[in-house]
């Protein structure tokens, strides 16, 4: 269960003042028992989770984290070190029994001699109760436990819980650190940062570029978007790929539309207050039903995206 990835943390520039923050503290020893990693999957955050759990296990960590050669090392390669645990939300949360689980297994003696470490994956996914059961371990974590705290969105997290932790610091990168990895990792010339919005993140745009060989990328399939919303703007009716968009796809159409009308906005400043208005109130209902749309019902997205069109000619009176 530990975070696949085609790239590791130390591969994210990002995240380097992070690993030394961490590392720093491995070296004097003085490692929080809980730590708060606040930093979003496709910025790395369980891959930098994973890291630290690795280096906090090795026998003998050096300045770049685990050696890579010690036998707990090797027992973490393997995917079977008896004194790493990881959680993950059973579906939309992570339940009560899974936290009781964590916790009587915390409270063994470690198989290995060293620390006993354990991830749990967005933590924003704790109940009120799995949160509840996991205080007490929190404030009596017993020796050489490390518990490690991912979450894709902190501020969530309940405030005994997020208290109780020291949490990792972490820049977020601009743009030009992004296109520069890219560049180098994805052999990306051209900047693709304009739906980083959508994808959510530098892994998840670098993943996007990606083929299978059978179907185009995802970042293809949001250009096609792109062009088909223009379009569909301008003509009054749905074009090409929004005639056939699907559940998996809605979300990522209604995102690129609302960065569509951001950049009309941004093009046409000098239009009357009103309307710039009425479209800028157009592109905020589109994300409310971006967040909206994960936990309704089936839903007409032929419909919902020709009601958009609709409605942005009506304002514009094209």
């Amino acid at each position: 269960m530990v975070a696949e990835s085609d790239f590791t943390a130390e591969q994210l520039p990002w995240l380097e003042g992070a690993r030394q923050a961490f590392l720093a503290q491995l070296q004097c020893q003085k490692i929080p028992h809980a730590q708060l990693v606040g930093i979003d999957s496709a910025f790395g955050g369980e891959l930098f989770s994973v890291f630290m759990a690795r280096a906090a296990m090795c026998s003998e960590p050096n300045s770049t984290g685990a050696c890579g050669f010690c036998k707990s090392c090797q027992l973490f390669a393997a995917g079977n070190h008896p004194d790493f645990y990881q959680i993950e939300a059973d579906g939309n949360q992570i339940k009560v029994d899974q936290i009781r689980e964590l916790c009587v297994r915390l409270t063994a003696t470690a198989q290995q001699s060293g620390r006993r470490v354990a991830i749990i994956h967005h933590s924003e996914r704790l109940n009120s109760a799995s949160a509840n059961a996991l205080l007490k371990t929190l404030e009596e974590p017993g020796k050489d436990t490390l518990l490690i705290l991912q979450s894709d969105t902190p501020a969530r997290l309940m405030a005994t819980i997020s208290s109780r932790c020291q949490r990792i610091p972490f820049v977020a990168p601009n743009k030009a650190l992004i296109k520069t990895w890219l560049a180098q990792h994805c052999h990306i010339q051209e900047d693709v940062t304009w739906c980083l919005s959508v994808v959510g993140g530098p892994l998840k745009l670098a993943e996007s570029l990606l083929t299978d060989g059978t179907q185009s990328s995802r970042y293809q399939s949001l250009l096609q978007f792109r062009k088909d919303w223009a379009q569909s703007l301008s003509s009054g009716h749905l074009c090409a790929s929004l005639l056939t968009v699907n559940e998996q796809q809605i979300i990522d159409a209604l995102k690129v539309l609302y960065l569509l009308l951001r950049q009309i906005l941004l093009k046409n400043s000098h239009q009357d207050a009103f309307i710039q208005a009425q479209v800028g109130n157009l592109a905020a209902k589109i994300m409310g039903m971006c967040h909206s749309l994960s936990t309704m019902p089936t839903v007409n997205y032929l419909g919902l995206c020709q009601s958009y069109v609709l409605e942005y000619r009506e304002i514009t009176k094209k």
